[in-house]
């Protein structure tokens, strides 16, 4: 069963991690400031497309470089204020960003893969419905995420050793978003 087998119209949610998916990922570091995020090719043009498709965009990532003192909460808000307003410029869209900004080791933490940000955007959003969303990742966490929630998943390759299995594997998010 591919994606344009899955029904996404309008009332789809699109879950998107941000490091490896929307932006390329420091292995071994941390995006730490605005200069150092660069958009994956084809991303901008490919979330203009989604957003004609689906009802809300929303990024979810796991972002413990605040808990480690190496950004502060200000700083990750200004990269995240700058990729949204990058991608309204676009013809794009994010409808809202979820950061997990605690410790991996925190036992409150919100880290994928607990649904704790996926929970808060559909308080947000009460027409969420994780029968009707996507989650896109490129790390298990991401996939577990998902599936917690029975979403449809989406792997986005990388160097990134990945054991869970999801629903459709790509190369890239342009190459998922023209899918559907």
């Amino acid at each position: 069963m591919g994606v344009s087998d899955w029904g996404v119209d309008p009332t789809w949610t699109l879950f998107l991690d941000r490091d490896g998916v929307i932006n390329q990922r420091i292995f071994g570091g941390y995006v730490l400031d605005w200069e150092s995020f660069h958009f994956l090719p084809g991303v901008l043009t490919g979330l203009a497309l989604a957003a004609s498709r689906v009802g809300r965009i929303v990024v979810v990532t796991n972002q413990q470089c605040v808990a480690l003192g190496k950004i502060s909460e200000q700083g990750l808000q200004a990269i995240h204020e700058n990729m949204v307003q990058e991608m309204q410029q676009a013809g794009g869209r994010i409808d809202a960003v979820f950061a997990a900004i605690e410790l991996k080791t925190d036992p409150q933490s919100r880290r994928k893969p607990k649904t704790n940000m996926a929970l808060e955007a559909q308080q947000r959003f009460p027409e969420i419905d994780f029968k009707k969303s996507i989650m896109v990742g490129d790390t298990d966490t991401d996939i577990q995420f998902g599936q917690a929630l029975e979403m449809k998943t989406v792997l986005i390759e990388s160097e990134e050793q990945v054991t869970v299995i999801p629903d459709v594997r790509c190369k890239a998010l342009s190459d998922f978003l023209y899918q559907l």
